[in-house]
C-alpha cells in the first residue's frame, strides 16, 4: 500500500505518516508548507526509504494526479486544512479556499485517478476524509454526545467550511462512486502541535512567565483525544472502514478549559517548578471570551469500537503531562514557530 497524506507536515498529519512508517508502509506527505505545516515534523522519517514528501497545494489538481500517478497510490488521508476557529473568525477567506475550493480540486483529482486504475488497483483504493466535531455546533450539559447521526449546526467559518468539505465527499462519493470514507475527530493534542494552540500556547506562555490566557470563565467543555492514538484510529478506519460510512473519534475525556489549564500548570509544578516556588497558576488571566464559542464538544466513538476494534486508552492527565515533558524537551521545536506567532 502508498498512503498519500495531505497536510501531512501539520500536527495530526505528521503523527499519522510517522505512524504509518513505523508500520514500514510507503507515505508520501504532501503539504503547502503554510505557516502550520513544518518540515521539522517529519525530521525523524529523513532519509526512510519509503517516505517522499511533495510540496504542493491541494488545489493543484495538476501536480496531485501527477503525484499519484508517479507513486501509485492506494489511499488518500486527506489533512490538509486551515484549522484554527480565531484565525477564521478574522480571516474566513483562507478557510474557504483551502477547506472547500481545495477539498473540491482534491477529490476531482483523485477520481480521476481513481478511474485510471486497474481493476485490482480500484478495489483497494480509498478516499480518506479526516474532519472535526464541530461541524456538529455544541452542545448543553447534559446532552447526550455527538455520533455519526448528529446533524450538522456549525457556527465558526471554520466549522462552516469544513461541514461543507464533509459534503463535498459524500457528494463525490455518491453522485460518482468515488470510494470514501469521512471522520470527525474530537480536540486533539500532543507532540508538534501549533503553538497558537490552547494547550502549547498554555504551557509556552507559562514558561515565558506570561498571562496564561482563557476566554470568558474557562467553562466551555471539549472531548481531548491524544494525537498518537487519533493516528492509529484514522489508519485503522482507511485500511478496515467500509466505504460510505462515517466514524467519530474521541477521547472520552470531557474538561472544561479551566480543567485543562489547571493539569497543564500541575504538570509544570511537578516537571518544571517556578523559582519562586509558586503554581503556574498564578499566570491565569480571564480575558473577553472569543466570539460564537461552542459551549460543549463531546463524541461517542461507539460505531468505531463496535465494528473496528478501536478505543482510546490514553488518560487525559497522564497525556497531558507527556506532552509538558515534550515540549520541555523540544524547545527548539516550537521556539522559532512561538516567535512567528506570538
Amino acid at each position: 500500500m502508498t498512503y498519500f497524506v495531505t497536510g501531512g507536515a501539520g500536527f495530526i498529519g505528521s503523527a499519522v505518516a510517522r505512524a504509518l512508517i513505523a508500520r514500514s508502509e510507503t507515505v508520501v506527505v504532501y503539504d503547502a508548507l503554510t505557516y502550520a505545516g513544518s518540515l521539522t515534523t517529519l525530521q525523524v522519517l529523513k532519509g526512510q526509504p519509503n517516505f517522499h514528501f511533495v510540496k504542493g497545494d491541494i488545489r493543484d489538481a495538476d501536480l496531485v494526479g501527477e503525484t499519484l500517478r508517479a507513486h501509485q497510490v492506494t489511499k488518500i488521508m486527506h489533512l490538509a486544512a486551515e484549522s484554527h476557529v480565531d484565525r477564521s473568525i478574522s480571516g474566513p477567506d483562507a478557510f474557504i479556499q483551502t477547506n472547500l475550493v481545495g477539498t473540491a480540486s482534491l477529490l476531482n483529482a483523485a477520481l480521476a485517478y481513481y478511474r485510471s486504475l486497474t481493476p485490482e488497483l480500484a478495489q483497494q483504493f480509498r478516499f480518506h476524509h479526516i474532519s472535526t466535531d464541530e461541524v456538529f455546533g455544541d452542545l448543553g450539559p447534559s446532552d447526550p454526545p455527538f455520533h455519526e447521526g448528529t446533524p450538522y449546526a456549525p457556527h465558526s467559518p471554520y466549522s462552516a467550511s469544513k461541514a461543507g468539505s464533509d459534503f463535498l465527499v459524500d457528494a463525490w462519493h455518491h453522485t460518482y462512486g468515488l470510494p470514501a470514507l469521512i471522520t470527525n475527530c474530537s480536540n486533539n493534542y500532543g507532540p508538534y502541535q501549533f503553538p497558537e494552540k490552547l494547550i502549547p500556547r498554555t504551557l509556552i506562555r507559562a514558561l515565558q512567565g506570561l498571562d496564561i490566557l482563557v476566554f470568558g470563565k474557562g467553562e466551555n467543555v471539549r472531548d481531548w483525544l491524544h494525537v498518537e492514538e487519533h493516528a492509529e484510529a484514522l489508519i485503522l478506519a482507511v485500511d478496515q472502514g467500509h466505504i460510505g460510512e462515517r466514524y467519530a473519534i474521541g477521547g472520552n475525556e470531557e474538561r472544561t478549559n479551566n480543567q485543562v489549564v489547571a493539569a497543564i500548570c500541575a504538570a509544570l509544578d511537578e516537571l518544571c517548578p517556578r523559582m519562586d516556588g509558586a503554581s503556574y497558576r498564578k499566570q491565569i488571566t480571564y480575558v473577553t471570551d472569543r466570539a460564537g464559542h461552542d459551549r460543549r464538544y463531546a463524541i461517542s466513538a461507539q460505531k468505531i469500537a463496535n465494528e473496528l476494534g478501536w478505543s482510546p486508552s490514553v488518560k487525559f492527565e497522564d497525556g497531558i503531562k507527556s506532552t509538558v515533558q515534550w515540549y520541555l524537551e523540544n524547545e527548539n521545536w516550537w521556539r522559532s514557530l512561538w516567535n512567528e506567532t506570538a
